[in-house]
């Protein structure tokens, strides 16, 4: 009976984190940079057959492995070149952590119910779906360290799944490359602390690791025979020590960086985190309160001592986070202990939030949005008063409503807020791809180069100064605009081919 119902749950949240990763997948346009990027190298994978050596705009592709790339270009074989392809190996591999992390916890705790707890939580962060619909390396990652963990933890009962630790360490090394020294390290040192000394003797373990790891090993020994030294530059030097020592790009950042990204887009659920945290502490001996300690701890002190910062760089804390606090809402569920006075006033605040979005979002006339706003004002709501009742209950609606949240907010277009920094790309696409021939480079005065025009409108858009671009005005060059630079610079001879929002895309008369 436990064994159907344990796969009934997994059935069930596979179900239904598919269900909030893959809907409306691609009703928006590609991101900057990392979308845009993939998006090319896969492209050109797909149209050159070139698997082994991918390439950007024809130049070698040396930043990243390889295995986000290959798996993007299979979807294009499968269904064409579209956003939903594009972001669909990725929404998947992600999606998959939720089921995964129920069987780690299941492992971990020896029991069910703070397991899918754990679980539900992990669906229902912002952060995990929102990066995870996205054509990027974290959720992926994060969903291959989990298989690892499962087969770390399930290895104490059959030694065969030893097997798995060392093709997981393998996938990730194909996905993010170094991160895999961080996660390794965090395994390494939980399977001590979990005190499984006879797996390290075990043949599994090592003829896994072999196994696991030589396609990749493979792959990076073909990039240093035909890149050399370059490969290991860029690779090795600029994408991943560089990061730990200095800021790269000025993506900088004080030592509290990731915790304000914790804080901006962690609730309700960081209202249960310090009771987990404590509770990991109590627990500590036990194999999920050394495993919630070691990931926090040092994954999130690693990153927050390096010099670069980016908001999705603290994604694989998130599965840490998800263990504590399932530990705790299980506790609250079972002994009943109530924080009211705090978890009330947090949860009304949350309320009042979601009546302000909602009469924000009426006057943007965004309907999907206001109904997303009044869903959370009224889950918060039944949320906080139940707690003042001291009702249990008010865990399943804070999952069912925060479910509902973040599904609205998928199916509307503002699910990727960053494209708004900058101008749309498809129409200024359309426009280069329909006066311009492919293989020919466009200037723009845009300060930065946009992957994701590049990779709309097929040709390659390079930024430049005022100063160069009066000179390429002479060189029969096409120029690409914004109204302010075009009255700054004086053309003699040009032809006006189009614009489009608020760009002017120009070449010269004998054009």
């Amino acid at each position: 009976m436990r064994l159907f119902q344990e796969k009934e749950w997994l059935f069930s949240l596979l179900v239904i984190s598919l269900i909030l990763w893959l809907i409306f997948l691609g009703n928006s346009p590609l991101r900057d940079w990392d979308e845009g990027t993939y998006a090319l190298v896969a492209r050109e994978i797909y149209r050159t057959g070139n698997w082994l050596y991918p390439t950007l705009q024809g130049e070698p592709f040396l930043l990243k492995p390889p295995l986000m790339q290959w798996l993007i270009a299979c979807c294009y074989y499968l269904g064409g070149v579209q956003e939903l392809t594009t972001r669909l190996p990725g929404a998947v591999l992600t999606a998959l952590g939720v089921p995964l992390l129920y069987l780690v916890g299941r492992l971990a705790f020896k029991q069910s119910l703070p397991a899918l707890f754990a679980a539900l939580v992990y669906l229902t962060m912002l952060p995990v779906v929102r990066h995870g619909r996205l054509a990027m390396l974290d959720g992926m990652t994060i969903s291959f360290f989990l298989l690892l963990l499962f087969c770390l933890l399930k290895a104490r009962q059959n030694r065969k799944y030893a097997l798995g630790v060392g093709f997981c360490l393998g996938l990730i090394i194909l996905t993010k490359g170094m991160i895999v020294f961080l996660l390794g390290a965090i395994a390494c040192l939980f399977l001590l602390a979990d005190r499984q000394f006879a797996l390290l003797k075990s043949p599994y373990l090592w003829v896994g690791i072999l196994l696991g790891n030589t396609p990749a090993i493979a792959w990076y020994t073909a990039q240093w025979q035909r890149y050399g030294n370059t490969f290991l530059e860029v690779h090795f030097q600029a994408q991943a020590f560089d990061r730990l020592m200095q800021p790269v790009e000025g993506n900088s950042g004080p030592v509290w960086y990731y915790l304000l990204e914790l804080l901006k887009y962690g609730f309700p659920w960081l209202l249960f985190l310090p009771g987990g945290l404590y509770l990991a502490w109590k627990k500590r001996h036990e194999s999920w309160g050394s495993l919630v300690l070691l990931g926090t701890i040092i994954y999130l002190g690693t990153i927050s001592f390096m010099r670069t910062k980016l908001p999705w760089y603290v994604m694989p804390v998130y599965p840490f986070l998800a263990l504590a606090i399932g530990a705790n809402l299980s506790e609250v569920w079972q002994n009943r202990h109530f924080r009211v006075r705090s978890w009330t006033i947090f949860l009304a605040i949350i309320s009042l939030a979601g009546l302000g979005g909602c009469v924000y979002f009426f006057i943007k006339k965004q309907p999907v949005l206001i109904v997303m706003s009044i869903v959370l004002a009224i889950s918060m709501s039944i949320a906080a008063w139940l707690i003042k009742q001291r009702d249990r209950n008010f865990i399943p609606v804070l999952f069912i409503g925060m479910y509902l949240v973040i599904g609205l907010l998928v199916s509307s277009q503002s699910w990727i807020w960053e494209l708004k920094e900058a101008f749309p790309v498809k129409p200024v696409a359309d426009l280069i791809r329909a006066n311009v021939s492919p293989g020919t480079t466009v200037y723009t005065s845009f300060p930065y180069n946009r992957p994701s025009l590049d990779f709309y409108s097929d040709r390659k858009v390079v930024s430049a100064s005022i100063a160069v671009l009066k000179e390429l005005s002479n060189n029969k060059s096409y120029l690409l605009l914004d109204n302010t630079t075009l009255q700054q610079i004086t053309l003699s001879k040009y032809k006006v081919l189009g614009t489009a929002d608020k760009f002017t895309l120009i070449s010269p008369s004998n054009k």
